[in-house]
């Protein structure tokens, strides 16, 4: 850090009052965030020392809940902690990296109950690759789906703009347009093309009103 010190006499700084009493370099702090490999000293030795963390600290460390720790401890994605001579609930320190499979694996579509399944036959000794594989394959083609869904859903979005666009300029100011009146005299959006958000009929109903047409 460089400190400088400075005398005033015309009110303007004298470049000869100006003086270094110390010039040494910056030193920059380790990140001590979640996803750093340098855990905070004090966790790290007591990793060393007894291999177990406390429901807080692998809480803080893996950047979640303590009650996301409980949660996934039900579902059966944690071992069931054990506890200390004082009370507190205390995990392997192999949890961490379960904690952080779990939260990748949410993040692309896979399922609590799947994971715990997928865990358990795992943990059994078994080799689930396949049903991995095949899990994640069925995730891909309903993303798929619903990717296709809402492009069909943009354009339509897209083409019925422009349609009331051209209303409006033909309509004069405080009188009306019709824009949502359109929709249904168009019929411009069926139920196979609604929004993947939308609710559905259910396929007997859907054959119910076929019925009767």
């Amino acid at each position: 850090m460089i400190r400088i010190t400075s005398a005033f006499s015309t009110g303007e700084p004298s470049s000869r009052s100006v003086r270094w009493i110390e010039n040494r370099p910056f030193q920059k702090k380790l990140d001590p965030g979640t996803r750093s490999t340098v855990y905070n000293p004090i966790v790290t030795a007591k990793l060393q020392r007894s291999g177990f963390l406390r429901s807080g600290e692998l809480a803080r460390i893996a950047g979640v809940s303590a009650d996301t720790l409980r949660h996934y401890e039900r579902k059966g994605l944690l071992p069931a902690p054990r506890r200390s001579s004082n009370g507190y609930r205390e995990y392997p320190a192999e949890t961490l990296e379960r904690v952080r499979l779990v939260r990748r694996a949410l993040a692309v579509g896979f399922t609590i109950d799947e994971l715990a399944r997928l865990f358990k036959e795992r943990d059994r000794g078994g080799a689930p690759c396949r049903e991995v594989r095949s899990l994640a394959e069925e995730k891909l083609a309903r993303l798929n789906v619903q990717i296709s869904e809402m492009t069909a859903m943009r354009d339509e979005l897209q083409a019925l703009l422009k349609d009331w666009d051209e209303k409006l300029s033909d309509t004069e100011s405080g009188e009306r347009a019709r824009l949502l009146e359109s929709l249904s005299e168009a019929n411009s959006i069926s139920e196979e093309r609604l929004s993947p958000f939308a609710p559905r009929a259910s396929k007997r109903t859907r054959q119910r009103k076929e019925s009767k047409r």
